[in-house]
């Protein structure tokens, strides 16, 4: 369909290019290995913001849910954080951190965070109170009640707050890079977009595609099938 729609003459070929044309740049990006550098550098940037978008999402859900007065207070600016699409923080990262790593780092870790912290919160929230007196009478009480009964009942939740915060950390890399100076697929894509060659940007567009399916396929597909394996939530 793309080649015959290209054939079909509808748009010039500098704005719609044809699957060969975007095959053969893709194929001499990795060829000359621009886009080898581009990949390795989203990839560190993405890992390093979704790191510490982990450890502050689930470190807030749980101190919210820990307490009813953050609850009652942090609960509805956690999910009104969560709302605001993770672009509108890019000013304030340039103001803050300037044009570059940090920035685009800050863009990406408060994408994601917000999400985690959502999750963590609602799955914490929605464990059955059964499970908690069973804890109490066993005899864990405190942080071991929550450590090994609560969280381990809320993972499934926590886990599908995760993979929505990857995704969020993904598309705010991108925006963040659009204004990267050197390097990444942002910039490649932008670098596509400033000289018109639209072959370069739909061929970095679908290596985004591919990572974030690759990414969702391995990695928190395998963790997804592996907490319902144990929980006995596989159909038959």
């Amino acid at each position: 369909m793309w080649e015959g729609i290209f054939r079909s003459g509808i748009w010039p070929d500098f704005l719609f290019p044809s699957p060969l044309g975007v095959f053969q740049n893709v194929l001499e990006g990795f060829q000359d290995r621009s886009f080898i550098i581009a990949i390795g550098a989203s990839m560190k940037r993405v890992i390093l913001g979704y790191s510490i978008s982990l450890v502050v999402g689930l470190s807030l859900g749980l101190l919210i849910v820990a307490f009813r007065f953050l609850d009652e207070t942090l609960s509805p600016l956690l999910l009104g954080l969560q709302t605001l699409p993770s672009i509108c923080w890019l000013p304030l990262a340039i103001l803050w951190f300037g044009i570059g790593e940090d920035s685009i780092i800050f863009v990406v870790a408060v994408g994601s965070t917000f999400s985690i912290g959502m999750a963590t919160l609602g799955g914490v929230k929605n464990v059955p109170p059964i499970y908690m007196r069973v804890a109490r009478t066993m005899g864990a009480k405190g942080i071991k009640a929550y450590t090994s009964v609560i969280i381990p009942a809320a993972f499934p939740t926590i886990i599908t707050g995760m993979k929505q915060g990857w995704s969020f950390a993904w598309r705010a890399l991108m925006a963040g890079e659009l204004l990267s100076p050197k390097d990444g697929l942002g910039y490649i894509l932008t670098l596509g977009r400033d000289l018109h060659d639209m072959n370069q940007v739909v061929g970095v567009m679908i290596i985004i595609i591919i990572i974030g399916l690759i990414i969702d396929k391995f990695v928190f597909g395998k963790i997804e099938c592996s907490i319902r394996q144990r929980w006995g939530l596989n159909r038959a």
